[in-house]
């Protein structure tokens, strides 16, 4: 490899996990100040709630329609307008002034950072290309060091009693000059063509497509749904049915953020050394068996490690899903990462509503085997992602 090629993927390269801990930065800031929206706004848990769609909606809506506009603009550009735009959609977040306002807020910034969710991972799957070794799990570790820095910001901005407007105000600037000067090396729209064949013969049909992306879409979803569920529901099991105080009940899903967080740091070259079906399959078993056993103990204990190790083996779930997904021969990444996002983040938006059904029924100690389950069934689909190899 030529020196000056060597240099432009390492430009790229940094480019490209500047805006994945962008987008971790720009979602996570305003999380820490939901209480004192909530509060200034007056808004009931119901009405919170229904505010809380908004992001969800906007990134579900958006990924259906990010292939054709990478398609039109190219992963770079769409990398970087989004970014921006989602930083400075935290400008109107802490302005809102009612329900409707808080809701359309939400919106737009749910469909900015969706939009750059596909035209990044687009940009990842081509760097990795040129690399020739998996890079993806890295890329989505700088995401979640992301989002946990920018919660602890907040955090401290909520104790030293920051302004809401004056704190995301201020995040919106430095996070869009972020974007804009952080991801300048991003690769060219040459970088946007589709993956031939490994074989060297016709490109196959779009049509011959559907079904491993339709697959990877649902490893996306098995995870996805229960990364909802730790999200929302690992405090109040901890809490309500294990009895748990108020500080220990925050520790399931602190842990699994950390435990996610780290898998995916050194995720990468456990791809590499093994493949990454097997380590798929791996990784489901150590999320299925270590919720699945941390739920039936019963002890608060047992369920915080349950959590955890449920993080640990999901981490590489969705980086190799998207991998998987860009480096299928004959269609573009950007297209296919937007196809198997939009099935696997209905499952982020609608697993964790679907558990608290169940609870109702059964209890939320058995609801949370449905997370379980589903995370166990990709040990089956895991061989959807042996496009990742190819």
């Amino acid at each position: 490899m030529a020196t000056e090629e060597i240099a432009r993927l390492g430009r790229a390269r940094f480019a490209v996990t500047a805006a994945f801990a962008a987008h971790g930065l720009v979602a996570a800031a305003w999380v820490a100040r939901i209480p004192q929206i909530k509060e200034h706004l007056g808004l009931g848990e119901g009405a919170m709630g229904v505010a809380l769609l908004g992001a969800p909606v906007g990134v579900v809506a958006a990924v259906r329609f990010a292939g054709r506009i990478v398609a039109r603009w190219g992963s770079r550009a769409t990398t970087v307008a989004a970014g921006v735009a989602a930083a400075l959609s935290l400008v109107p977040l802490g302005l809102a002034w009612n329900l409707p306002a808080l809701l359309v807020a939400l919106l737009l910034m749910g469909g900015s950072l969706g939009l750059m969710d596909v035209a990044m991972n687009a940009q990842g799957v081509a760097v990795e290309r040129g690399y020739g070794r998996p890079l993806m799990s890295g890329l989505h570790g700088a995401y979640s060091i992301g989002t946990l820095l920018s919660a602890l910001a907040g955090a401290a901005a909520a104790h030293a009693g920051v302004p809401v407007p004056l704190h995301l105000a201020a995040a919106a600037v430095l996070l869009s000059v972020l974007v804009a000067g952080g991801c300048r090396g991003l690769l060219d729209r040459s970088a946007d063509a589709m993956p031939e064949p490994g074989g060297g013969g016709a490109r196959p049909a779009r049509s011959s497509s559907r079904w491993p992306l339709t697959m990877l879409g649902v490893i996306g979803l098995c995870s996805f749904v229960g990364e909802g569920a730790m999200a929302d529901w690992s405090a109040v099991y901890l809490r309500e049915d294990l009895g748990a105080g108020p500080g220990a009940a925050g520790l399931g899903y602190a842990g699994c953020a950390v435990a996610m967080t780290a898998g995916r740091l050194g995720g990468d070259r456990v791809v590499a050394r093994f493949g990454p079906v097997p380590v798929l399959r791996a990784g489901s078993l150590v999320a299925a068996l270590g919720l699945g056993l941390g739920l039936a103990a019963g002890h608060p204990a047992a369920a915080v490690a349950g959590f955890t190790l449920f993080g640990l083996g999901a981490a590489v779930v969705a980086p190799v899903t998207f991998s998987a997904a860009g480096n299928l021969p004959g269609v573009p990444a950007a297209a296919g990462i937007s196809r198997v996002t939009a099935v696997g983040y209905a499952g982020l938006l609608g697993g964790p509503p679907v558990i608290g059904f169940v609870a109702q029924g059964v209890g939320l100690g058995w609801a949370l085997a449905v997370p379980v389950a589903l995370v166990g069934l990709i040990v089956l689909l895991a061989p959807a992602a042996a496009t990742a190899e190819g």
